[in-house]
This record gives structure tokens, C-alpha cells and sequence, in this order.
């Protein structure tokens, strides 16, 4: 089991493997993470590490607000996720490789990012200038039944788009092209279906691949269903990911 210690970079959201993160940094803790990352050598990888956020803010307050309007804003590298910050966080994540860091006129940043591999958060240190995680490496087995299953997940989340789209008023334009290969199948359905954080969570913490795909099968026919039953039913619009604003 591989141990690292990557920048953490916590999110109101969850990074699957293999899919893109879109950010856009302006909080002064991560633009010193990507000002650090940008020192490393040109054919250095430039990772940090992505949990989603349990119980905290995404974003600092910067300004006195709610409830005390006298309060001041929180600063330092743990604002905003409490005393002790790893209470904040899920602890799997994904470590995100980014390909482009841009710094913009203001100071801030865009960049953007693919998650790799999934990691288990085991410490965090808020001594430096952004919060730094050490992270237990988690493999991916495929499980007993993977590529069974992922026919199955195939077929039901075709459904789901349809039923999707109609919900929402709109038709599929294009077929979208779906790999075949199980844990990279099984990845982006959690990452396209429209579901909580929490339940994204859990099939990223899925112990292999055949249980995401179990798990993402059950998904799948339950939202299917209510879609049909609900036909009025708001939904997002797969094709549309917004930038996270870090």
C-alpha cells in the first residue's frame, strides 16, 4: 500500500477516476498551492489530493456576516472545516494530475485537472499555507461478475438518459459513446447520474468495481423508475458541468 502526502483540495463535490475537474482558484490558500505546484520540475506530475467535504464550506467567508454581523472572517488554511479539519471530509478521495495551470491577471488561477486514483485520507496537516494530506493508495479490483455487470449498468443507464432528457423536455442529440471496460464504465455513471453527494460518495468508496456496479444498477432502475412515474421531474443537464469556483 503506497503512502504520499499530496495538497489537499476539498470540494462540495466528488472526483471520480478518469474524469475531468474544471477549477476556479481565487481563495489565497490554494493559489499558494498551485504557485508551489507550478515550482515543481516541467516533467514533474503536478497532483494534489480531492475529498469531498462532509461538514464545512467550500469557500471561507471573507466578510462578516450571519448570524453575528461583528464576527470576523475565518483565515488560514483550515477555515472553514473546524478544529480538527479531517472530521470535515469524506475520507476516500481521488487524486486529481493536473494538466493546465493558468495564473490570470487578478492572481487567481484556471486550471484543470483528471482524477487518477482513489486514496484513503489518514492525516491532516494545517501547519503550512493550504492543508496537506497523507493518503493510503486504494487499489481497484474488479470483483466477482464485473463484466456481467457492466452490460447491465450499459443498458440501464441508456435508459436513464432517455427517461432523463425526457423529463427535462429535451432529446438526446448524439448517442454519447460508452466504454465497455467495467471499472472505467462503472466510474463515469457515478460521475454523469444525477445524484447526491453522499450516495456519489459511497460508489466511490466502493470496495471493487462489481460492487459499484451493483450498487449503480440498483441506482439506476429506482431513478428510471421514478423519472417515468414523475414525468415533470427537474433535471440537470448532463451536458452542462459548471467550473467549480474552488
Amino acid at each position: 500500500m503506497t503512502i504520499a502526502r499530496l495538497p489537499l483540495f476539498p470540494l462540495n463535490s466528488v472526483l471520480f477516476p478518469g474524469l475531468v475537474l474544471p477549477l476556479n482558484i481565487f481563495e489565497e490558500r490554494y493559489r499558494a498551492m498551485m504557485r508551489d505546484l507550478l515550482k515543481l520540475d516541467e516533467d514533474a506530475p503536478r497532483r494534489f489530493a480531492v475529498v469531498a467535504i462532509r461538514d464545512g464550506r467550500e469557500v471561507a467567508p471573507s466578510a462578516p456576516g450571519m448570524p453575528d454581523a461583528t464576527a470576523l472572517p475565518e483565515r488560514g488554511p483550515a477555515a472553514g472545516f473546524g478544529e480538527d479539519p479531517i472530521q470535515a471530509f469524506h475520507g476516500v478521495g481521488c487524486v486529481a494530475d493536473a494538466a493546465t495551470i493558468r495564473e490570470k491577471e487578478d492572481g487567481g488561477f484556471d486550471v484543470l485537472a483528471t482524477g487518477t486514483t482513489r486514496f484513503r485520507l489518514t492525516s491532516v496537516d494545517a501547519s503550512g499555507p493550504y492543508l496537506v494530506g497523507e493518503l493510503e493508495s486504494l487499489p481497484e479490483e474488479q470483483g466477482e461478475g464485473a463484466g456481467a455487470l457492466a452490460s447491465g449498468v450499459l443498458r440501464a443507464f441508456r435508459t436513464y438518459q432517455k427517461r432523463l432528457a425526457g423529463a427535462n423536455e429535451r432529446s438526446l442529440s448524439t448517442e454519447q459513446e460508452l466504454p465497455d471496460e467495467p471499472s472505467v464504465l462503472s466510474y463515469l455513471v457515478a460521475a454523469a447520474a444525477v445524484l447526491d453527494t453522499p450516495v456519489k460518495q459511497s460508489l466511490l468508496e466502493a470496495p471493487d468495481t462489481a460492487d459499484r456496479l451493483r450498487q449503480e444498477l440498483r441506482i439506476l432502475r429506482s431513478e428510471s423508475s421514478m423519472i417515468r412515474n414523475i414525468p415533470s421531474l427537474p433535471a440537470a443537464d448532463l451536458t452542462r458541468k459548471p467550473t467549480s469556483p474552488n
